[in-house]
């Protein structure tokens, strides 16, 4: 006959009196928390006054926090409930519960603990040969990450205007109504003065949308008008030699907003971008990734829908950390000015990308062994110089490893630890939260090569 394990729920059992015998020996929870208590936590903000509760240690809460972003738990209330069923989290928290509001404010205001908590855990993984400082490859890439904030709560700077006189026609009507003593009445609990305080306060709001979205405009004005003055002047040095200029003749910025203009009410920090999905209200996630170790160097959220812009703050990012000698990304960040004064600043430094996009797959002509090009002449633009440094053996195996190590690193974050929504609102909070992001994918993936961070 068939035997079964008997499955008892009635009588009482003696738990292990050793609580890290609750999980694996080899489970992340140790590693993490091995990890964490070897750091420094003195920057973290607690009440030194002594007043109220015990509080809890801030190396506990971090490395909280950080399970529960590698297990995929980002919302505070979660977090609270895993500390009661699961026993990893129970672990972490030596059978207390921090409650969500605890959880909530200690993540909000310990952007410097987070800071200092990234540079440590690299630091832990150069000094047990993880990681090397110098000289390093570096791919930097961003990802849409959509922000906390539904894309119907936005509103244009065209509708806005449009919503605003409808409104102002309203209330008049409603006033009007209100003169009349033999008005008809309104359906029952509603009234007129607060029909009419509701409509001024949406009012309010969408002229501070307004205002906002023209700031915004202006802020884009000054920076444009910079990129037009020196376009026109390059052009104009074009014609002066006798050459023809390049391209259109680009086209005058202007200070005023467009009709297409968004502000979100939930987020106004956030923007509308182009994804996979459509046009969702997102933040601009960048990560600069050692392709050795596939370990984050470098990591901050921009609220530009795409990376042209990006490079120069990027690599500021990365240099904070490791000290890279090339640098990969991909032709959404080329920027001429960005590279050239990169490379001037950073002497040695080489900066791959590919100028134009590829189609899938490989030709016979590209399966064939070819030898290198002839190197453009000094006087050759910047763009068949770049072209020149990824078409050589070299430069295209070079560039391979930015598709194998950044990429892949933001499907991990993505579908491995489901973070495809930041749960804080506002540019700085989202920068925090990334910044958690980055440090729990590390952490992770020092786990699984076996780095001995005890012992660094």
């Amino acid at each position: 006959m068939a035997r079964f394990v008997n499955i008892d729920r009635d009588t009482p059992m003696l738990l292990p009196p050793d609580m890290r015998d609750w999980v694996p020996s080899n489970h992340l929870v140790h590693f993490l928390i091995d990890a964490i208590e070897g750091m420094d936590t003195s920057t973290a903000q607690i009440n030194h006054r002594g007043t109220g509760s015990k509080q809890y240690p801030p190396a506990m809460l971090l490395t909280l926090l950080v399970y529960s972003y590698c297990t995929g738990i980002f919302s505070s209330r979660q977090i609270e409930s895993s500390t009661r069923t699961d026993v990893a989290a129970r672990l972490v928290c030596a059978n207390t519960h921090p409650d969500h509001d605890t959880l909530c404010t200690f993540r909000r205001n310990n952007g410097a603990l987070l800071q200092r908590a990234f540079a440590q855990i690299l630091e832990m993984a150069a000094q047990c040969g993880v990681l090397k400082v110098g000289q390093v490859t570096v791919a930097i890439d961003g990802t849409k990450v959509l922000a906390n904030a539904s894309k119907h709560a936005a509103v244009s700077y065209a509708h806005a205007e449009q919503k605003l006189n409808d409104l102002e026609i309203e209330i008049q009507e409603l006033l009007a109504k209100a003169d009349q003593a033999d008005s008809t009445p309104l359906q029952d609990g509603l009234t007129i003065p607060d029909e009419i305080q509701r409509r001024q306060e949406r009012q309010a709001a969408l002229r501070r949308a307004k205002t906002e979205m023209e700031a915004r405009a202006y802020a884009r004005f000054q920076a444009e008008s910079a990129q037009y003055e020196a376009k026109m002047a390059s052009r104009q040095a074009a014609v002066e030699s006798g050459k023809t200029p390049r391209g259109r003749e680009p086209k005058a910025p202007s200070a005023a907003p467009e009709a297409k203009d968004q502000v979100n009410f939930t987020d106004e920090e956030s923007r509308i971008m182009k994804t996979k999905d459509g046009f969702q209200q997102c933040y601009n996630a960048q990560a600069g990734v050692d392709t050795e170790s596939r370990l984050i160097v470098g990591g901050r959220v921009s609220q530009s829908p795409n990376d042209k812009q990006e490079l120069v703050e990027d690599f500021q990012a990365v240099k904070e950390n490791v000290s890279p000698a090339i640098v990969l990304v991909d032709c959404g960040f080329v920027s001429e000015s960005a590279v050239t004064t990169l490379e001037a600043e950073n002497p040695g430094l080489e900066i791959l990308a590919a100028m134009k996009r590829e189609p899938h797959g490989r030709t016979v002509q590209q399966l064939e062994k070819s030898i290198d090009p002839e190197p453009p002449p000094a006087d050759a633009d910047f763009a068949d110089k770049m072209k020149y440094r990824t078409s050589t053996a070299a430069g295209r195996a070079l560039y391979k490893l930015r598709q194998q190590t950044v990429e892949p690193i933001f499907g991990i974050i993505k579908e491995a630890m489901g973070f495809r929504r930041f749960s804080l609102r506002g540019h700085a909070k989202v920068n925090l939260e990334w910044n958690l992001v980055c440090l729990a994918y590390n952490l992770k993936r020092l786990h699984i090569v076996g780095a001995n961070l005890r012992a660094a």
